[in-house]
């Protein structure tokens, strides 16, 4: 019978064992496997290396000297290179080292013929059908103090392409080359400046990453009246007629648009994608009342009351639910007969030329009166054509402005040829592409290390194939940016800044990061504690019983060895 007990006791052992080692060598390893969270690879150390960002911008140069500007001797020198190079520290993690290349030569003999063009845009134009110049790169053609292509009060003429003419300082025959190079560097220097970036405009691109103090106000005002970097924008023209009674309005909106705007956006092809629609509102009024001055016999808004136009107004034009790209809108307001005129002013009380203004980041608005053009005795409606190169001369301005082509203030001497029909010169194009290149990288590079970040922080979010696909692919682009910066491909830097923000953003908005999809910590002890804690009690309470009674056993193997 004592047989019996005792090997009943041992099989009893035997079973706790065999279930705790289950639990223990099977169990809890295939529980852990099975519940834990499946984090892909990042390139973390790469990542922290984008946190202290050190850009370089290389700008190509080319001084050519034309006949009567160097004696021979100094002639014989050429041609020959220079680099200079100038360091800024914008703070603890951010630096920017510009690198400016400059190379000397005489012109050659079609240069030449060029150059004796009896106007200064003729030269431009001849010099740019001889070669084109490489996107971000400036060419400067040095004439005889004495030449007659510029007015005697113009120092340099920068024309619609990569190039501007310089008149020559006085040179004295006597100084050696170098003399001469480092009398002219520093004209050369504001034309570069001129055509390409300067150090604010670089600053303000940085606005992600730097603080505000760093950036000068008028930096600051471009770059928060300009609409964010982004894959695609869409453009909306809408006119507004409040009266449709008194006003049958016409307007050539699809002629204007290939005309006036089509030229310029296809020049800024390469920093997005814009698609252009329009429309046209009945009964839609603005949501102030404008006030009646005596002493004009018109009725005027205030720059104070411009605010309280655009909400209103906006409540009618619709959205574009198929896309997410940003909306910039240009409203045509035609006023009805009891508001007409009606004028703008601005915060000194003077009328505004334009009749218009535009609000940052959103578009503008133009005021267009047509009280002159019929009589009180006409018959209604009114059919009126709308003077359509008028107001896209307005709207063009204010999209110019909204997609950041800032307003370039030239030295003295220096005069800025118009764009013309394209909208849009060339070298405003590269001081475009060179803040977008930047802006992207900042973008990005603050997008990337915030996710990083989170990532590390909480433990317990998936990290799934595709988002790690997005962030190898968005740290690959932002270095191949920086490496096309500094080797001075503003094309190539532009393209790969546009893929790093787009693939930063996709992983940073990627639905399976949301922090709701996860519970805390307290939340999975409340789901675990019910399930394991029955289990685990008994085959705790057993082995901790086969311990005592091995304790027992030695106990009394011991004292009876004694």
């Amino acid at each position: 019978m004592l047989i019996s007990i005792k090997s009943e006791k041992q099989r009893g052992r035997y079973a706790a064992l065999a279930i705790a080692a289950v639990v223990i060598v099977v169990g809890i390893p295939l529980w852990w496997k099975t519940t834990e969270t499946y984090r892909a690879w990042l390139p973390f150390s790469e990542i922290s290396e984008l946190d202290s960002l050190q850009l370089q911008l290389s700008v190509d140069i080319e001084v050519v000297f034309s006949r009567g500007t160097l004696t021979p001797e100094q002639q014989k020198k050429f041609p020959l290179s220079h680099v200079n190079e100038k360091e800024h520290q914008v703070d603890a993690k951010t630096g920017l080292r510009y690198k400016y290349e400059t190379r000397y030569r005489t012109a050659t003999i079609m240069e030449e013929d060029a150059l004796n063009q009896p106007t200064a845009a003729e030269a431009d134009l001849s010099l740019h059908m001889l070669s084109e110049s490489s996107c971000g790169s400036v060419v400067v053609y040095v004439i005889p103090e004495t030449a007659a292509l510029l007015p005697e009060d113009v120092k340099v003429y920068v024309g619609q392409r990569r190039t501007a003419l310089l008149r020559s300082p006085p040179f004295k025959s006597s100084w050696s080359l170098k003399e001469v190079l480092s009398n002219l560097d520093v004209e050369v220097e504001q034309v570069v400046s001129t055509m390409s970036f300067s150090h604010q405009d670089i600053v303000a691109a940085l606005s992600d990453r730097v603080r505000m103090a760093k950036v000068t106000k008028e930096s600051m005002a471009d770059s928060m009246r300009a609409i964010k970097s982004s894959p695609g924008y869409e453009i909306t023209f809408s006119l507004l007629n409040p009266d449709p009674r008194s006003h049958s309005l016409h307007w050539d909106i699809e002629g204007a648009v290939q005309s006036c705007i089509q030229p310029l956006l296809n020049k800024l092809a390469p920093i997005a994608n814009f698609s252009v629609d329009s429309q046209i509102l009945y009964y839609a009024v603005l949501g102030v009342n404008p006030r009646f001055d005596n002493s004009v016999s018109a009725y005027t808004l205030s720059a104070d009351s411009l605010s309280h136009v655009i909400n209103p107004v906006e409540a009618r034009l619709g959205s574009n639910a198929a896309s997410s790209n940003p909306v910039l809108n240009f409203l045509l307001y035609v006023p009805d007969s009891h508001h007409s005129p009606l004028f703008i002013r601005d915060h000194s009380k003077r009328e505004v030329p334009s009749n218009a203004f535009h609000s940052p980041r959103w578009g503008g608005i133009m005021v267009y009166n047509v009280n002159e053009m019929y009589g009180p005795e006409a018959e209604r409606p009114v059919d009126i054509n709308i003077n359509m190169a008028k107001v896209m001369g307005v709207f063009l301005a204010q999209l110019r402005l909204m997609l950041g082509v800032q307003h370039t203030h030239p030295p003295t001497g220096f005069v800025l040829q118009s764009p013309g029909s394209a909208g849009l010169a060339d070298w405003e194009l590269d001081r475009l592409l060179w803040s977008r290149s930047v802006e992207n990288i900042a973008t990005a590079s603050t997008t990337i290390t915030s996710l990083a970040q989170l990532l590390d922080q909480i433990g317990n979010i998936v990290i799934n194939d595709n988002i790690a696909q997005q962030v190898s692919s968005a740290v690959t682009s932002l270095q191949s940016a920086v490496a096309e910066l500094e080797a001075g491909n503003l094309a190539f830097a532009l393209q790969y800044s546009r893929e790093a923000i787009l693939a930063s953003e996709r992983a940073f908005f990627d639905p399976s990061l949301l922090h709701l999809l996860y519970f805390p910590d307290d939340q999975k002890f409340a789901i675990y504690i019910p399930l394991f804690l029955p289990m685990c009690v008994p085959i705790v309470l057993s082995l901790l019983k086969i311990v005592s009674e091995a304790k027992k056993r030695r106990a009394d193997k011991q004292a009876k060895s004694d």
